[in-house]
């Protein structure tokens, strides 16, 4: 293989497909970068497995051919470049690729293209279009209530469906729900999908920043993820996710409408006294339209700060895990 592109575009592609590279022990090509060179374009694929993920980019193509260039390496190498505008890449004989620019050469090692995994390919899918700003935006404001461990694997993903126009992501540790709910084009009807909690950390990090719309498409146990030349995929989870909407209240005895930024700085504050279980007590009063927030440590103190609210309904005391609030 000998190609040359622009360092510019080469960078941001390997910067991006490298998130997703393994440090596997019992397959070390997971380490690599597989590069498919072929018809002035080159193909960039990475996979740890879980999740998979190819970029193409326009390049100038002298020698077709394929290599699996260790990732990591390659990443640090184009992002200390500096100012070279074009990067040469040619294979060379003893098991290593060549990396050059205007005043810069290193031989990176190789491994064996052959071992590199293939992605899968999702067949009969379901298809259908979203922002995907919208999309990272649905996952980023669940994800963190599903369970981390993966004795209910349903518990440990994000549920994503159709309620009629509206696309809804949801998650559930047993403990804490979020719901997220986003407008959409017209949608197809289609199961709902279970997207393994840690697969969603690596999408929402490969699609960060990422503008337009992407393709989605859905068929049982992957999804696929298209947005201009980059396509991710991953596995999902065959099961059955808690009938949740079941155990949410129809009506609320207390209503408080607090600042944002007001409750999260009490946290904060609150949390440096909370004790082992992180433990918050609050009391909403509807005569003073204030919360008041308090904890105590033994070791430490304790600590009490008041919010100014609306307040319709009783009034309360009820006691909450400060993560679990801060997270939200």
């Amino acid at each position: 293989m000998k190609i040359e592109c622009l360092k510019e575009k080469l960078s941001e592609a390997v910067s991006r497909t490298e998130k997703v590279s393994s440090k596997n022990a019992t397959l070390p090509v997971l380490k690599c970068l597989l590069f498919s060179a072929d018809k002035n374009t080159l193909q960039i694929r990475a996979t740890n497995l879980d999740v998979g993920i190819e970029c193409a980019l326009p390049i100038k193509v002298e020698e077709a051919g394929t290599v699996a260039v260790l990732g990591g390496v390659l990443s640090s190498f184009l992002n200390n470049l500096g100012n070279s505008k074009t990067v040469k890449i040619e294979t060379e004989g003893d098991g290593g690729v060549r990396v050059s620019s205007e005043k810069t050469t290193t031989t990176i090692k190789t491994l064996s293209a052959e071992d590199f995994p293939g992605l899968p390919q999702v067949d009969n899918p379901t298809v259908f279009d979203i922002d995907t700003e919208d999309f990272v935006g649905g996952l980023r404001a669940v994800w963190y209530s599903s369970a981390t461990t993966s004795i209910k694997p349903e518990l440990s993903s994000v549920r994503v469906y159709r309620d009629g126009e509206e696309l809804v992501f949801v998650a559930t540790d047993g403990f804490r729900l979020a719901e997220k709910k986003i407008k959409t084009k017209s949608l197809p009807d289609f199961s709902h999908i279970l997207i393994p909690v840690k697969n969603v950390g690596e999408i929402i990090r490969l699609l960060e920043g990422v503008t337009g719309d992407a393709t989605i498409s859905v068929d049982q146990g992957q999804i696929e993820i298209k947005v201009d030349a980059m396509r991710i995929v991953s596995r999902t989870i065959d099961g059955v996710f808690p009938d949740y909407r079941a155990i949410i209240p129809k009506e609320y005895s207390t209503e408080s409408k607090i600042l944002k930024q007001d409750l999260l700085n009490t946290l904060k504050l609150s949390n440096l006294f909370s004790d082992s279980f992180n433990q918050i007590n609050f009391s909403v009063s509807k005569e003073d339209k204030s919360i008041k927030a308090s904890s105590k440590n033994k070791d430490l103190g304790e600590h009490q700060s008041e919010i100014d609210s609306s307040v319709t309904g009783e009034d309360i005391a009820v006691q909450f895990n400060f993560k679990y609030l801060s997270d939200c």
